[in-house]
């Protein structure tokens, strides 16, 4: 087993982190400030192609797989975690139209969203059915070619900022049967409604959408009608818990790296902090956990770039990052002492930042019924 990455990801990983360091951590302060989304990050992301990376070449995107992605959101969510936030859900909208869609409609969609002209999100959490999609009471039903949806999705990452929505609804008459459908914004009957103000992962918009009648064209069918949940969850099983585990592994080595200067830095009793052996445990485990968790990560993402289904193992990277992350947060916030509850210091951000990834994309309880489930079988 080969445990290293080759010439061309080191490259890539050097090149994502040089472009998180001067693109994106310059806007950093006004998002924290603000709570919104950065324009300039956005654009800086699709310049960069980094919005390209999953999506095959015959559409004008990269083709550089999974991989890629995961080093990707690494390298950013160390400096931004909601901006790997915001680009990780990117790709989990985009990934049923890779997966699933016809010619017709990847011709359409794809090369715009590769070049970050089109932004995306998915659209299956509702109230009613978070963990459980099947409970979601967003409903469709034909009106001669066109598809007639009625619901109301909530805690859509990209929710105000997408214009290209991955919606999963039931059908009226059959509510056994789901499809998705592609969702543009402008389409009559749909609007983002409500904004939330979340505690951490300022500067990535989440919300809800309303679809009120909207009318959907029966090309934008995605896939085989009433086979949606296979559309659906194919993508969050691999690509939207993969890509929580490049944001925690991210804010895990922010954690780690603050937490590492601080101690060199902060002087007591004439020597610096992190000559304590206690200070030195603190900072073992965020490296253990951070070494264990790229294991995890990126074995999973391998596996999936060979085509190898890679969902239960993605479980398994979900869980261990997040909870690391919250972890590691923690332990930097502890090893400033004081100074880790000032906001001019970035470990209060991050502790804010690690709340919200726990429940995302499936809390870590759901994680562990995915992990037994798969033990079991």
């Amino acid at each position: 087993m080969d445990f290293t990455f080759t010439e061309e990801q080191e490259m890539f990983r050097k090149a994502a982190r040089e472009f998180a360091e001067t693109k994106v951590a310059p806007e950093v302060p006004a998002m924290e400030e603000t709570g919104q989304v950065s324009d300039a990050v956005v654009k800086a992301l699709g310049e960069a192609e980094m919005m390209a990376l999953t999506i095959p070449e015959e559409y004008g995107g990269l083709g550089l797989g999974y991989t890629a992605r995961l080093i990707a959101l690494e390298e950013i969510g160390r400096v931004s975690v909601a901006t790997a936030m915001m680009l990780q859900v990117f790709a989990l909208g985009i990934e049923p139209i890779v997966r699933f869609a016809n010619e017709d409609q990847k011709k359409k969609y794809l090369p715009g969203l590769a070049k970050g002209e089109r932004l995306a999100t998915v659209g299956v959490t509702e109230a009613t059915g978070g963990s459980d999609p099947t409970g979601g009471r967003t409903t469709y039903k034909k009106d001669g070619d066109d598809y007639i949806v009625t619901g109301r999705k909530c805690f859509i990452t990209n929710s105000h900022i997408a214009n290209t929505i991955s919606v999963l609804a039931k059908d009226e008459e059959n509510p056994k049967a789901f499809s998705m459908f592609i969702v543009e914004k402008g389409m009559d009957g749909f609007k983002a409604t409500h904004e939330e103000h979340k505690v951490g992962f300022k500067g990535c918009n989440t919300g809800s959408l309303t679809l009120e009648n909207c009318r959907i064209p029966k090309e934008n069918l995605l896939g085989i009608e009433g086979k949606g949940l296979k559309v659906s969850m194919s993508a969050i099983g691999d690509v939207g818990r993969g890509g929580m585990v490049g944001c925690a592994l991210g804010l895990l080595t922010a954690c780690m790296e603050e937490s590492v200067k601080f101690s060199k830095e902060r002087i007591l009793y004439g020597k610096p902090i992190s000559n304590l052996q206690m200070i030195q445990n603190k900072l073992a485990e965020m490296k253990i956990d951070l070494e264990a968790g790229r294991l995890l990560g990126y074995r999973a993402a391998a596996l999936q770039d060979k085509g190898v289904p890679s969902a239960n193992e993605f479980a398994v990277a979900k869980y261990f990052t997040t909870e690391a992350a919250q972890k590691a947060a923690k332990i930097a916030v502890d090893i400033h002492g004081g100074y880790g509850c000032m906001e001019e210091y970035a470990v209060s951000r991050y502790y804010r930042d690690a709340a919200v990834l726990g429940p995302s994309a499936g809390t870590s309880d759901i994680m562990k019924v995915i992990i037994a489930r798969w033990l079991l079988a």
